[in-house]
């Protein structure tokens, strides 16, 4: 899959909600890390629509803590095996598109040093998946929010 630079973010206004509005729904990710030669890398992982680049996300988890149900997202979608944050590292919104219409996210991100990646996973056929340095996956995410968490995660990785 040849990458492509994400196409300029929707902006997502702040708006008070009205009392029958139903607030942002809350997923979990993983976003997952290596150290290389060249430096910090980040795996993305394409949605399995659009094609668009993301990092491994989904709902919460009955019984288990954000943490926990991000490692089983970043094995589903992209087979990853590693550690990962107890604390999340930062959030960003997205909106999305259901069939009854759009919703907005807020995805709580911890930070996933990768150990390794497994021959095959559930989601294997249905998503690409890629090393890029932090900062081409930065700008390569469909979601402005979230490249603005990797440009952060990465200046602190340095220090």
């Amino acid at each position: 899959m040849i990458a492509k630079p994400r196409k300029k973010a929707k902006k997502v206004e702040k708006v008070p909600l009205i009392e029958s509005e139903a607030p942002e729904r809350l997923q979990y990710g993983a976003l997952p890390w290596r150290e290389s030669k060249g430096g910090l890398e980040i795996m993305l992982v394409s949605s399995r629509e659009t094609r668009r680049w993301i990092i491994p996300k989904g709902w919460p988890m009955s019984g288990r803590s954000g943490s926990a149900a991000a490692t089983i997202e970043a094995m589903e979608e992209a087979g990853l095996l590693g550690v990962i944050s107890e604390k999340p590292i930062g959030a960003f919104h997205y909106v999305k598109r259901f069939s009854r219409g759009e919703e907005l996210c807020r995805v709580e991100v911890f930070a996933l040093r990768v150990v390794r990646q497994r021959e095959s996973w559930p989601e294997k056929h249905e998503r690409d998946t890629r090393w890029f340095p932090a900062a081409e996956a930065a700008v390569l995410v469909s979601d402005a929010e979230l490249g603005d968490l990797i440009v952060e995660f990465a200046g602190s990785f340095r220090n």
